[in-house]
């Protein structure tokens, strides 16, 4: 199997000589190094335990850096993605021109991206909690960015 995305690939097989005979025909045509095992794609940490014959996936690099990027590096971690009593509804979207001021510095959308970019990797467990909070996206109010970093509290903390 051959991963490309723009220029990082990744390469899986059973058979080490099949996929030593597929690296030596592409590099013939394209310019790339090998560089051995995969230790790294896409801001995804990849671990094997080969005894096991099981491959895992890891995205605290990038989740650590999500977490500083919106001050939320020493939250203390939540156990669900958004709880029970978090009602979200068109009526917590700003109505006063000051919640409107207030929003306009909240980086929102960035936030509910960067929680899409993990769901969709590793923590699919946000599935519904980002769905939730992404229906705001166009007119969010505080009550909805108090939700975003509840999910954030709990989707990164785990990484």
């Amino acid at each position: 199997m051959l991963i490309l995305y723009i220029h990082h690939m990744l390469i899986v097989g059973k058979n080490k000589d099949e996929l030593s005979l597929l690296k030596k025909n592409l590099s013939q045509t394209f310019d790339m190094k090998d560089l051995g095992d995969a230790k790294h794609i896409l801001c995804r940490c990849i671990t094997r335990d080969r005894s096991k014959r099981c491959i895992y996936l890891s995205q605290a690099e990038y989740i650590s850096k999500v977490l500083k990027r919106f001050n939320m590096e020493n939250a203390k971690s939540l156990s669900t993605p958004l709880p029970t009593y978090v009602k979200l509804s068109m009526c917590d979207c700003p109505t006063s021109d000051e919640d409107k001021e207030f929003m306009t510095k909240v980086p929102y959308q960035s936030a509910i991206g960067s929680l899409m970019y993990a769901m969709v990797a590793t923590r699919w467990n946000a599935t519904f909690a980002v769905g939730a909070v992404s229906q705001f996206m166009s007119n969010s109010g505080k009550k909805h960015w108090d939700a975003v970093k509840l999910i954030l509290r709990e989707v990164f903390m785990f990484g």
